[in-house]
């Protein structure tokens, strides 16, 4: 029995695949991403948005034909649950966000015909990575993700994330040392932890905000160099945080911060944190001068007039954040924005979002212009055909942000941590040579 797996959406949905690619594996089944000549298929979908579940839906009706049994898992399977199966009857099971972990008993239900479908969609959220699983890897290289927890409990009125997923459940400190431990073994340089909000790391668990806890423990493994930290909620990046990014040698300075906007009136509509965040950013780079911020905005929320569409785009312009994206409003018919007012048209929401892309733009050059003749540590990660190197520097994650383009790599191996001087740079990539 072959079974092969489609991933669809965010780095955590990534974690989920090789998670449950590492159960069917155990369980002894010949798992991969040949879906060609798989027997089952298994799309681990994603639902954050409309674009994501056209996606999602655009993959499942791919596979319709192919003569295999699909398995739907994950966001999409857990938004519409029986309403997929009555609309795309092919479907052999939907398995939700929170019964994944059942998904080698689902596997054998389906190979059985013991049903002709077969819907397993909890209510109850409260799926945790399992402990004694090892991650069947779908990408191999230097890098990878931990995911730290579950769920969310910051209610943002856009999102539909706690809905998906459930409130926040932290995974045990010793469980993901142990993991990361596993993937310093397997030649695993930068570990990148990721969740919904990893700064409410372990507030269910240990009654306080612990993930400077874990980061303390995460950076005894010797072979780990690198630690990146993603998906960070404003109000909760602390003095303790901050002086522990300031501090640690292996701790990146880098943070991901997603602001959603600056304007006061739409923050406050879409039940964001209250806070001033022109101190926030300043407070930042004063107390960690290296720092790289990233961040993201949503332009045409429900109600966002002109005027705070100004206020969004003078405050880019004026903090000058290394690393942005934005995204147009998706309004997601569960959310609470989805019964305001005011909706902002599909046109004026692309205008805007152009506008500030080409602010970004303009903003990156200048800062990466600003590195040529500069020296920085790039972790190579593979090479090109033509025998260049492929890495990033600390100011870079994986996926989503600007490579480094080396020249004279050739005493080097991925993974290795190597000296480059920047010689050009564009707006998102910078291009150098190694110099010892």
């Amino acid at each position: 029995m072959k079974i092969a797996l489609i991933n669809l959406g965010c780095s955590k949905n990534l974690v989920d695949s090789e998670i449950m690619l590492g159960i069917l594996s155990q369980a002894g089944y010949n798992v991969g991403l040949d879906y060609d000549n798989a027997d089952i298929i298994i799309i681990n979908t994603c639902s954050f948005i409309k674009d994501a579940e056209k996606e999602s839906v655009k993959a499942i009706m791919g596979q319709i034909n192919s003569n295999k049994k699909i398995i739907v898992v994950g966001c999409l399977a857990q938004k519409y649950g029986k309403e997929l199966l009555e609309l795309i009857p092919e479907i052999s099971a939907i398995v939700g966000t929170s019964d994944i972990g059942n998904i080698a008993d689902i596997v054998k239900k389906v190979a059985d015909k013991i049903e002709c479908s077969y819907n397993k969609v909890s209510k109850n959220l409260t799926y945790l990575q399992p402990d004694d699983i090892s991650r069947f890897y779908i990408t191999v290289g230097p890098s990878s993700y931990i995911k730290i927890a579950e769920g969310c409990d910051c209610c943002c009125s856009y999102c539909v994330i706690p809905i998906l997923k459930g409130r926040y459940r932290s995974r045990k400190i010793e469980s993901i040392v142990n993991e990361a431990k596993s993937l310093a073994e397997n030649g695993v340089s930068e570990i990148v932890l990721i969740a919904q909000d990893i700064t409410s790391y372990g507030i269910d668990l240990y009654d306080k905000l612990s993930l400077t806890d874990l980061l303390c423990e995460l950076e005894k493994i010797d072979e780990i160099n690198w630690i990146r930290l993603m998906y960070t909620y404003p109000m909760y990046v602390n003095d303790d945080l901050i002086n522990c990014i300031a501090n640690s040698k292996k701790v990146l300075k880098y943070l991901d911060i997603p602001l959603q906007h600056a304007s006061p009136k739409i923050l406050k509509l879409m039940n964001r944190p209250d806070i001033d965040l022109d101190l926030f950013i300043d407070k930042l780079r004063a107390k960690i001068p290296e720092i790289i911020i990233r961040t993201c905005f949503i332009v045409g929320f429900p109600g966002e007039t002109e005027e705070d569409f100004e206020y969004l785009y003078n405050f880019v312009k004026k903090k000058k954040f290394d690393r942005l994206g934005v995204f147009e409003y998706s309004k997601e018919e569960t959310t609470i924005a989805a019964r305001f007012k005011d909706h902002v048209t599909s046109k004026i929401k692309k205008q805007r979002r152009k506008k500030l892309m080409e602010l970004q733009h303009d903003i990156s050059l200048k800062k990466h212009e600003a590195l040529v003749d500069k020296k920085m540590e790039v972790l190579l990660e593979k090479f090109s055909a033509s025998g260049k190197g492929l890495g990033r520097s600390y100011m870079d994650a994986p996926e989503i942000d600007g490579m480094v383009y080396v020249n004279s790599v050739e005493d080097y191996l991925p993974g290795d941590i190597i000296p480059v001087k920047i010689t050009k740079a564009t707006a998102y990539d910078l291009y150098g040579v190694v110099e010892n």
